[in-house]
């Protein structure tokens, strides 16, 4: 009878041990499979300061809102255009009207019909099945709308760094690899916008205050209104980085601060920057073809310094790939004598094939530095 209670006794211990195994091995079956999930995303931190659990393989990207450079960025970032399927129609039509969509003629495949750069269609944004979306990280409300609808939405700024274009290029390179480690460019950029940045500055820094250059940027202009930036915006960040003076002395004004003649007459700038958010060119001013604008007053006008800004990748008054280069076209274009030896289409040449790896040519290089807006 002993024997019979041991045999049954030694029984019920290996079944026991044997469920335990089997357990274990239930479980460290279903711990794999669940790490297996959890290793197909990972969680960062966007722009907007949320933490976003994004996949590790993105295919499909759509931008959306306010930021209206970053297809561009995108773009030239892959060195493909193929992951985007929708952007804003204002980053369209810089497509459009730039080297970017000779560069990358997928980008021309982006729906635009529903996303305006200011608000998005949701249901529309549905059907392109995006794996992530970009959206203005200031824009709380999309932020909301887009996490509701169950997208993946990661915040990007355009004004976190006090419109310091070097600095809001950088963040981006740097957020975008860290979703995109593989195509990481981060360190190279930074170097050599701190490279450029720096020559900039040693050269220009010793302009008395008396000697520096009074600068204004034609932002937009029409026949109904003149825009400009004022000392909140992009403007005033380039005229600082140059050691310029930005002519626009209203407080707290933006990017887009409309101004009149007559202030402009008071502020008599040397030098005037038209940007690619209009299609006016120097001759517009010159011989005062739009409206019964008189500019023959200004300095800038009276010794024929009236310059349209490069179009790169994108409008180069805002942030963007272009923007180390846009800095030092700017300080050669408004101190030609401290910047003799810069040959600025080896420069741009030189900064996109160690940056980005892309070999321009000399007619691309061209059609970046001197825009034709004749076709606009």
């Amino acid at each position: 009878m002993k024997k019979i209670f041991k045999y049954i006794t030694i029984g019920l211990v290996m079944l026991s041990v044997s469920l335990v195994f089997n357990a274990c091995g239930q479980t460290q079956k279903q711990s794999t499979v669940k790490t297996e999930k959890v290793s197909q995303t990972k969680t960062i931190t966007d722009q907007a300061g949320n933490k976003v659990t994004v996949p590790k393989k993105v295919k499909r990207i759509a931008v959306v809102g306010s930021i209206w450079p970053l297809p561009s960025v995108l773009a030239v970032y892959f060195n493909s255009a193929d992951k985007i399927v929708t952007m804003p129609e204002p980053s369209m039509t810089a497509a459009k009207n730039s080297l970017l969509s000779e560069l990358y003629p997928d980008i021309l495949k982006a729906k635009t019909s529903f996303n305006d750069g200011t608000t998005v269609n949701l249901e529309e944004l549905k059907k392109v099945k995006p794996d992530i979306v970009f959206y203005g990280a200031e824009n709380t409300k999309m932020q909301q709308q887009l996490t509701n609808a169950g997208f993946t939405a990661v915040g990007v700024s355009v004004s976190k760094w006090n419109c310091d274009t070097i600095k809001t290029q950088n963040h981006w390179i740097e957020l975008l690899s860290k979703i995109f480690p593989k195509n990481d460019k981060a360190k190279v950029l930074k170097d050599y916008s701190q490279k450029i940045a720096t020559m900039v500055n040693q050269r220009t820094k010793s302009i008395k205050a008396a000697d520096r250059q009074r600068i204004f940027f034609l932002r937009q202009y029409s026949s109904t209104s003149i825009i400009t930036g004022g000392t909140v915006s992009f403007a005033q960040y380039w005229a600082d980085a140059i050691n310029a003076k930005n002519v626009v002395t209203i407080p707290n004004s933006s990017n887009v601060t409309q101004v009149t003649m007559e202030q402009i007459y008071q502020w008599n700038p040397q030098h005037i920057l038209v940007t690619n958010f209009n299609s006016a060119t120097p001759d517009d001013l010159y011989n005062n073809t739009i409206r019964n604008y008189d500019w023959g007053k200004v300095a800038a006008v009276q010794d024929k310094k009236v310059t349209k800004m490069p179009m790169g990748m994108y409008r180069s008054y805002t942030p963007g790939v272009d923007t180390p280069i846009t800095l030092l076209w700017l300080a050669k274009t408004v101190y030609p004598d401290k910047f003799q030896d810069i040959n600025m289409v080896k420069e741009t040449k030189t900064y996109y094939k160690k940056v980005f790896k892309i070999n321009l040519t000399n007619k691309q290089t061209q059609k970046i530095l001197n825009p034709d807006t004749s076709t606009w």
